[in-house]
């Protein structure tokens, strides 16, 4: 199977949840959309499974337009954040419903059950309730109703968001080995992009409801397109510095004077964005020396492993991810370091021109 969404769009009163999105999901794959709440990663969902249709452009599966075709005429699943069960029904029953309803023979429910809760460890769960369940045996029990049917398409809508660490971090674990046991295409929403990391595969990240990007997550995460993608794929966001390229020097409102390596100065003179993650400032000089900003302190949380300290520089905002425990009082003046070689460099219109990468290997 194969589903491709051309120029999708989908208004709501004078208000667009989608706009013009195009991507095209491979059988067998796991795309990830990534994005904050509110970003359409629901509502672009719903445009995939036949919940809605679009107010223009084209759902196709194999090539054939289903944009009006719905949801109960696709072979299609969809496991939401809040996910539901039969509280009255046994493990066992709550996994046959799709094939009961579809009238399937007795001999093939019993089979296709069985296979399906040793994929998803519920077999020693099968004659129990859902009420006698942890919260992540209770989502793989609507996971697999849903696997069950043998679903072309599976849509996954934060559907660890409910749960806490630990479960979480089993079904993320468990979820790559499940989606490489089937032949659908799953799609999964998530507002985290460590989990889309874990998860791997292809991400369209999503703002505004417009995809921004689309491929291996790997190089979204390492290559993002543009600043929004950048953005959406750092957790805290990236820091920000607005620079102006003159003649030989990069500067930012004369207070931090940027070396010129690698290919920053095959740029033209221009105004920039360079982008650096949290864990890409420090309060230690790194091994490059780097450039020191004096800085103060506005926020400082603490993790335990590690802390994040929000620090304001000449009105920019930035967060440093410092290892161990660093405790330092508020409004406190300190000197972080950045590091150029770690620089994303974005143009005036927000579009990609200087990778580390090119500025590492220099």
């Amino acid at each position: 199977m194969q589903l491709e969404l051309q120029d999708v769009c989908r208004k709501v009163g004078d208000e667009f949840h989608i706009r013009d999105v195009s991507l095209t999901l491979e059988a067998g794959t796991l795309n990830i959309l990534l994005g904050p709440t509110l970003s359409g990663k629901t509502s672009l969902m719903r445009l995939m499974i036949g919940l809605d249709k679009p107010t223009s452009g084209k759902v196709l599966v194999d090539g054939q337009d289903v944009s009006a075709v719905p949801v109960q005429k696709r072979n299609a699943a969809m496991v939401y954040q809040q996910f539901i069960n039969y509280p009255n029904l046994t493990v066992f029953e709550n996994i046959a419903s799709p094939l009961r309803i579809a009238g399937r023979p007795k001999g093939e429910i019993e089979e296709r059950v069985r296979e399906i809760a040793e994929l998803l460890k519920l077999v020693p769960m099968l004659e129990r309730t859902p009420q006698e369940l942890s919260g992540g045996q209770q989502q793989r029990t609507a996971l697999a109703r849903a696997l069950v049917k043998g679903a072309d398409l599976v849509l996954l809508d934060e559907p660890l968001a409910n749960l806490d660490y630990k479960l979480r971090e089993e079904l993320r674990e468990e979820f790559p080995k499940i989606f490489a046991a089937t032949g659908a295409i799953f799609v999964y929403a998530t507002t985290e992009p460590s989990e889309a990391l874990l998860l791997g595969g292809k991400t369209a990240p999503l703002h505004e409801g417009m995809v921004t990007q689309f491929g291996p997550t790997i190089d979204v995460f390492k290559r993002p397109e543009n600043l929004i993608s950048a953005q959406i794929f750092s957790d805290p966001p990236m820091n920000l510095l607005p620079v102006t390229k003159l003649n030989n020097t990069m500067l930012f409102k004369s207070q931090v004077n940027v070396p010129l390596i690698g290919k920053l100065p095959d740029l033209p003179d221009a105004d920039y964005t360079i982008a650096f993650r949290p864990n890409h400032l420090y309060l230690e000089p790194p091994p490059s020396g780097g450039i020191g900003v004096k800085a103060k302190v506005a926020v400082t949380e603490i993790t335990g492993s590690e802390s994040y300290i929000h620090v304001d520089v000449a009105g920019l905002r930035w967060v440093v991810l410092a290892p161990a425990i660093r405790n330092i009082d508020i409004d406190t003046t300190i000197e972080v370091f950045l590091d150029p070689s770690k620089f994303y460099v974005f143009d005036k219109t927000d579009q990609l021109v200087v990778t580390p990468e090119s500025l590492e290997t220099a």
